[in-house]
């Protein structure tokens, strides 16, 4: 009597543990409505129809380091309207300098769960994690929606190429040391180039630069935009 009770027991714990994990599977697997998490904060869509823009999520493919997709169904970019707006702006002056060119962006609004995955798929030092990957505790610009990955592509869409790939934590990422780079023969001058081209349209629209990051323009500094802005959780 003893040993069927034990199984019965057993029987109905294994049946509620795999219950659970269906659970947890259909919860992973359902589709997020972005567009309205995103709309419901005052955040706009990037409108890819009517401007030369590219949005190509490296976190909603597994083109990324933690080589997995943690955008699940998410394929459309959003950002505050000023940063919008700047951006926009950046893709005309990019225009007026090279018609056939146009701005890639890999990355903008990311809510702060997500953040905490990339922070902990991270296998840097934590003295160095920080300076690529912002902590979730105090959170990163691109969860308030004010900050912008991107890079430019020729008008097939091929990216320029700039010396490193997308979130290449290393020092050859940096913008502070390019002409060092250049005279070691570890970046060419049009690498170079292509990335002062970058810099010079996204700043003259009004965004800032990151030294450790050649792909990263913030809209606004760090102090104004937890001011001004409420983080996506």
């Amino acid at each position: 009597m003893k040993h069927l009770l034990y199984t019965l027991t057993l029987l109905v714990s294994v049946g509620f543990l795999s219950s659970c994990n269906t659970n947890q599977k259909q919860m992973e697997n359902t589709p997020i409505d972005w567009d309205s998490e995103f709309t419901t904060q005052g955040l706009h869509k990037i409108d890819t129809d009517s401007t030369k823009i590219i949005v190509e999520l490296r976190y909603a493919t597994t083109d990324n380091f933690m080589g997995k997709n943690v955008y699940g169904n998410l394929r459309t970019g959003y950002l505050q309207p000023e940063a919008l707006s700047k951006l926009l702006n950046a893709q005309h002056m990019l225009n007026e300098e090279a018609p056939e060119l146009r701005l890639l962006i890999y990355d903008v609004a990311r809510p702060r769960r997500i953040q905490q995955v990339l922070w902990d798929s991270s296998d840097l030092p934590l003295e160095e994690r920080s300076q690529y990957i912002a902590n979730p505790v105090s959170g990163s610009i691109h969860n308030y929606g004010c900050a912008v990955d991107l890079t430019i592509a020729k008008a097939d869409g091929t990216p320029l190429d700039m010396g490193t790939g997308y979130d290449d934590f290393s020092t050859l990422a940096h913008t502070d040391n390019e002409e060092e780079l250049v005279a070691q023969g570890l970046l060419t001058s049009q690498q170079r180039e292509n990335r002062l081209l970058l810099r010079s349209v996204m700043t003259k629209a009004g965004f800032l630069t990151l030294d450790s990051e050649w792909w990263h323009f913030d809209a606004f500094s760090r102090s104004e935009t937890k001011t001004r802005f409420s983080i996506v959780e």
